[in-house]
C-alpha cells in the first residue's frame, strides 16, 4: 500500500499563467511505483488552480480567455475594497476553477485521455512561486 504527498514548485508570471505539470505528476507517480490507484494534485493557496485541458496554444490561449470574462480584472470587487491588493479577481477565478483534481492510476501510468494534460493556473495580479501537492493512494 503506498499513502503519501510529495510536493513541487512552479515559477508563474500571473494573470491566469498556465502551466503543464502533468510530466512532474507522472515522474511522481513512477518514482513512487504506484501502479493502481489515486493521484490527487492540489495547489494551496487561494489565487491558483488545478484542472486538465489539451496543452496547446489554441487551447490554452481560450481557457485563459474563458477565464478572464468569468471574472474580469477591471471590476469592483469587495476583495480589493477591504484588502486594497487588488487580486480580488483571482480569488473569484481560482474558486470558479478549482485547487484540486483527482487521476486515476492505473498499469503504473495516469489514466489521461491522448489529448489532456494536468496544468496549473496562476491567476493572481503578480508573479509567484506555486507549490502543487500530489498525494497518492493505491498499491505498488
Amino acid at each position: 500500500m503506498i499513502a503519501l504527498c510529495r510536493d513541487f514548485e512552479v515559477s508563474t508570471k500571473g494573470h491566469t499563467d498556465i502551466h503543464d505539470i502533468t510530466s512532474r505528476v507522472e515522474q511522481i507517480v513512477s518514482d513512487e511505483g504506484l501502479k493502481e490507484g489515486l493521484a490527487t494534485v492540489f495547489t494551496p493557496g487561494a489565487t491558483a488552480s488545478i484542472t486538465t485541458i489539451e496543452y496547446e496554444s489554441g487551447a490554452v490561449s481560450d481557457l485563459r480567455e474563458a477565464v478572464r470574462r468569468l471574472a474580469p480584472e477591471d471590476i469592483n470587487y469587495q476583495h480589493d475594497a477591504r484588502w486594497g491588493d487588488g487580486n480580488g479577481f483571482s480569488h473569484v477565478r481560482s474558486a470558479l476553477v478549482g485547487p484540486s483534481m483527482t487521476v486515476p492510476v492505473s498499469g503504473g501510468s495516469l489514466v489521461l485521455g491522448t489529448w489532456q494534460q494536468v496544468v496549473v493556473l496562476c491567476h493572481d495580479n503578480r508573479p509567484r512561486k506555486r507549490k502543487v501537492v500530489v498525494q497518492l493512494l493505491g498499491t505498488d
